[in-house]
């Protein structure tokens, strides 16, 4: 990995921080990339059960793609393709379907690409100070992934009027309409993550990846269709299943083996 991109793993949590202050944390598609590989390992990895996402800074968690280098390539005639126009899938994608629970942690500004980077997470974390955004509609830019994901997240007409005015939320709206899940004061988001991430390592992993992997799966499913489902490992015949029973009628925490 790059200095870009700092990974940490302890205690069953990887922390994935995007280190190019000086750029705002903008995404290059080396940074993309190593963010990807990085959630990719995670899904493999009995070491990771969650994930934390950041910035390094206090100004930004993430400002999208980096403009300075859509302009270079701009000025070399080199043409951009869109999040559907590469070989391989787009970091938004891939967050989207980590085994693993996700938690953005917002620093800073969450805008653009930041932004969705952040709604591909299960969970946000945000200071009262941070602000949210979709500016695409002033840039000439899609917005492709928050297109189809915000309306998952906020009512309709909430999404419809982010999306097409292009103007930065406050972290307080975006705590009032569910899009984000904790507030807390500037420079504690970390603190408030990995309390949150502490209580999701003490559950069974497997009963985790199966309730992310049916809820990302199920939505926009038809009902039947979705209680049909049966995605990854069954916790009805783990092992952990009977850890957990047992651990319950004796009174003490239980030791999961994810298997």
């Amino acid at each position: 990995m790059s200095e870009e991109v700092l990974i940490d793993t302890v205690d069953y949590v990887r922390t994935i921080t995007i280190n190019r202050p000086a750029r705002a944390n903008a995404l290059t598609p080396d940074v993309a990339m190593e963010i990807s590989e990085a959630c990719v390992d995670a899904n493999f990895n009995d070491d990771v059960r969650v994930i934390l996402f950041t910035g390094s800074g206090e100004r930004s968690f993430c400002s999208g793609a980096d403009i300075k280098a859509s302009l270079a390539d701009d000025a070399r005639n080199k043409r951009m393709r869109g999040p559907l126009g590469s070989s391989v899938r787009n970091i938004h994608e891939v967050v989207l379907n980590t085994y693993k629970p996700t938690i953005a942690v917002l620093n800073g500004s969450a805008v653009a690409g930041g932004f969705e980077l952040a709604a591909a997470c299960d969970m946000r974390i945000a200071g009262s100070h941070v602000r949210l955004g979709l500016p695409e509609a002033k840039r000439g830019m899609g917005a492709h992934f928050a297109t189809v994901i915000l309306p998952r997240l906020v009512p309709a007409a909430i999404a419809f009027e982010m999306l097409y005015c292009g103007d930065y939320i406050s972290a307080d709206d975006a705590h009032r309409w569910g899009l984000v899940n904790h507030l807390t004061a500037p420079g504690e988001e970390m603190a408030k993550a990995r309390e949150i991430a502490a209580k999701l390592v003490a559950n069974a992993p497997i009963t985790l990846r199966r309730i992310k992997e049916t809820m990302v799966k199920a939505s926009g499913m038809p009902l039947n269709a979705a209680i049909h489902l049966n995605e990854g490992i069954s916790p009805y015949l783990s092992e952990d299943r009977v850890e957990g029973f047992r651990a319950f009628a004796e009174k003490r925490k239980p030791e999961w083996k994810n298997r």
